[in-house]
C-alpha cells in the first residue's frame, strides 16, 4: 500500500510507531521498522550517549528506515541534532512544540522533520516553516493530548497543510487505517497498540495491567498539562492531591537528576524554558517534575501500583500481545479486506 508516507520514508506500510517514553527503545523500535513500519526510538528519556546507542542498535538489526524522537526544549536540544544527523537518521519527531531553528537544521541535512500536534493551528505554524509531515493527535491518544476527537481535528488539519498527515488517537487496526486514509491521511500512528506487543519492553506485570484495564482518565495531576492514562487507585491518589505532593515532586526530579546525569543548573534551565514554553506557572513546572519517574516506575520497574501508565482510550479493545510482525501483518490485511467489501 502506497501513500505519501511511504513515499516519503521508504517504509513499506503507512504505519508508524510513536515515542514512547521508556516504552520505545531499540528494540521495538527495529521491530517496527524490520516489519515494514517506521519505528520510533523515545530519546527524550535517554542520555545522548544512550540515544547514539539505541541508534547504532537499531541500524544493527536492521536496514529499514527509522526515527528519533527528542524533546526539542531540552538543554542539550542541538547537540542531539548534530547526533542524528552524523548518524545517518532518516526521520525526526518531537515531544511537544519543535523549534524552528532545529526544524531547518534537520531539513538542511536531508533529515525528514515530522513533528506531532494536537491542533489545526500548530499543523499549519510548522507547515510554514518547511516539515515534511505532521502527525495528528485527537484526544482519544494516550499522553499529553488536547479536547478534540481524531475525527473533527483529522479532516480540518488535512485541509490546512498541503503536507501528509499521519492521523494519531483511537487507532489499532486495519478498519481504522483505511477510516484514516479516508479522511485524507496519509497513514495512522500508534501507541498503545505497540506498546502491548511481544516486542515492547514493559514488563509483564504492567502489560497485564493494560490488558486488564477498562478505563482511562486525563489528569492535570501528573506533570500540570493534560495527560492521558489508564485510572488506577494510585493515579485516584494524585488526583485528589494533598500535601505529600510537593515533596513527591522534588525527590522525584533528584533521583531523575541522578538517573540522566543533568546538572541542577541544566535542570532549573530547562524548568525555566517549560514554564515560557507551555504557559506553566511554577507550581506546574514542579510538578512536571513528577512524570519522568512516575513513568519510569510502571515501564522499567513494573511497579503497575506506584508508576503512571499513558494510555490511549484504545486499550479498552486490546486483548492480545502479538509481535511488531504480526500487529503489522494483521492491520494491512484487515485493511486490505475492508477496502474489497467497501461498495465501488
Amino acid at each position: 500500500m502506497k501513500t505519501a508516507l511511504t513515499e516519503l520514508v521508504g517504509c513499506r506500510h503507512p504505519i508508524v510507531q510513536t515515542g514512547m517514553g521508556y516504552v520505545a527503545g531499540a528494540r521495538l523500535a527495529a521491530a517496527t521498522s524490520a516489519a515494514g513500519g517506521l519505528g520510533i526510538i523515545a530519546a527524550a528519556t535517554m542520555s545522548v550517549g544512550q540515544m547514539t546507542a539505541a541508534i547504532r542498535e537499531v541500524r544493527e538489526r536492521t536496514g529499514a528506515p527509522f526515527g528519533v524522537n527528542i524533546r526539542s526544549d531540552a538543554d542539550d536540544a542541538a547537540e542531539r541534532v548534530e547526533v542524528m544527523i552524523r548518524e545517518g537518521v532518516r526521520v525526526a519527531s518531537f515531544a511537544l512544540a519543535p523549534r524552528r531553528e532545529l526544524v531547518e537544521r534537520l531539513r538542511d541535512a536531508g533529515v525528514v522533520t515530522i513533528p506531532s500536534v494536537g491542533a489545526r493551528r500548530h499543523a499549519e505554524k510548522v507547515a510554514a516553516w518547511g516539515v515534511d509531515a505532521v502527525i495528528v493527535q485527537g484526544g482519544e491518544g494516550g499522553g499529553h493530548t488536547g479536547p478534540v476527537a481524531t475525527t473533527v481535528l483529522l479532516p480540518e488539519v488535512v485541509d490546512a497543510v498541503d503536507i501528509p498527515v499521519i492521523a494519531a488517537g483511537g487507532f489499532f487496526d486495519g478498519r481504522g487505517l483505511v477510516a484514516a486514509l479516508a479522511y485524507g491521511a496519509a497513514g495512522i500512528a500508534m501507541g498503545t497498540r505497540f506498546l502491548l506487543t511481544r516486542d515492547s519492553p514493559v514488563p509483564d506485570a504492567v502489560k497485564k495491567a493494560y490488558l486488564a484495564a477498562g478505563e482511562t482518565v486525563v489528569t492535570t495531576k501528573v506533570d500540570g498539562v493534560p495527560h492521558r492514562v489508564l485510572r488506577t487507585p494510585f493515579v485516584d491518589s494524585l488526583q485528589r492531591g494533598g500535601p505529600g505532593g510537593f515533596v513527591r515532586a522534588v525527590r522525584n526530579a533528584m533521583k531523575f537528576r541522578r538517573i540522566s546525569g543533568m546538572s541542577l543548573p541544566a535542570m532549573l534551565r530547562e524548568g525555566r524554558r517549560m514554564k515560557h514554553g507551555r504557559d506553566l506557572a511554577w507550581a506546574q513546572v514542579l510538578q512536571a517534575a513528577n512524570t519522568p519517574m512516575l513513568l519510569r516506575a510502571a515501564m522499567v520497574d513494573g511497579r503497575a501500583d506506584l508508576g503512571v501508565m499513558a494510555s490511549g482510550q484504545v486499550v479498552g479493545v486490546i486483548e492480545d500481545l502479538p509481535s511488531c510482525e504480526e500487529l503489522i501483518g494483521r492491520v494491512m490485511a484487515e485493511a486490505e479486506e475492508v477496502l474489497k467489501r467497501l461498495p465501488r
